[in-house]
């Protein structure tokens, strides 16, 4: 079942001289429960075609298709809805608040959307982030890959559609990095979440399903490696 459709997706920046096509008419679609590793270059639009897949950043045109629901159709309230409870994402650098602990942090998306916390669910994540005995502690009282298990249990709590992370090894040492992408991958068979990972790290897009390459902006090479 198709979870996500891009259609003709073009993203410019600034004008004349200065313009910047980040990305040029990309499309592409992705199945319930798929692991889509992106890859290219920096500067290749990788991170600019996240954000707008997550309702972050607006295409200049073109059409994103999340669940059947045409993504830019929405108002600026029904898109903050739409990025508490059908996206989840993990960031390389965390982005998590500071003053608040490690529980806090991780039903931050579900206390904002006036909703009560599923705490069955709660204590599953905690299990399996291996963040138990941690709920306490502040981000500055954890190591980076604990921080990047909390960014994960932030973006699974709501339990979204799509699970989009930006180069979610890029600040961790090898052992970490192989930590956190078996983390992604058992929300990916558990809860079969869909899951596009951005990654610079070969290691990581071959253990994807599919691994779609772009370079300046357009899809250059789109290929399922494991069914």
């Amino acid at each position: 079942m198709e979870i996500l459709k891009v259609e003709n997706l073009t993203k410019i920046y600034g004008k004349g001289e200065n313009q910047v096509n980040a990305l040029d008419n990309v499309s592409f679609s992705v199945e319930k429960g798929e692991f889509v590793a992106i890859i290219g270059p920096s500067g290749s639009g990788k991170s600019t075609l996240l954000h707008i897949l997550g309702g972050v950043d607006k295409p200049t045109s073109g059409k994103v298709w999340m669940d059947g629901n045409d993504v830019y159709a929405q108002n600026d309230e029904q898109l903050a809805i739409f990025r508490r409870r059908q996206v989840g994402l993990i960031y390389q650098f965390y982005n998590l608040i500071p003053v608040l602990n490690v529980t806090e942090n991780i039903t931050l998306p579900v206390l904002m959307d006036g909703r009560q916390v599923n705490e069955a669910r709660l204590n599953e994540l905690l299990d399996i982030l291996k963040l138990r005995g941690r709920e306490s502690h502040l981000p500055n009282e954890l190591s980076g890959g604990q921080q990047q298990r909390v960014s994960i249990g932030r973006a699974l709590m709501n339990a979204p559609a799509v699970v989009l992370a930006d180069e979610p090894t890029g600040n961790l040492d090898s052992k970490n990095s192989q930590e956190i992408v078996e983390l992604l991958k058992v929300s990916n068979q558990k809860y079969n979440q869909t899951l596009i990972v951005i990654t610079h790290d070969e290691n990581v897009a071959l253990q994807a399903d599919r691994i779609i390459a772009i370079e300046d902006g357009k899809i250059k090479r789109d290929e399922v490696i494991r069914k």
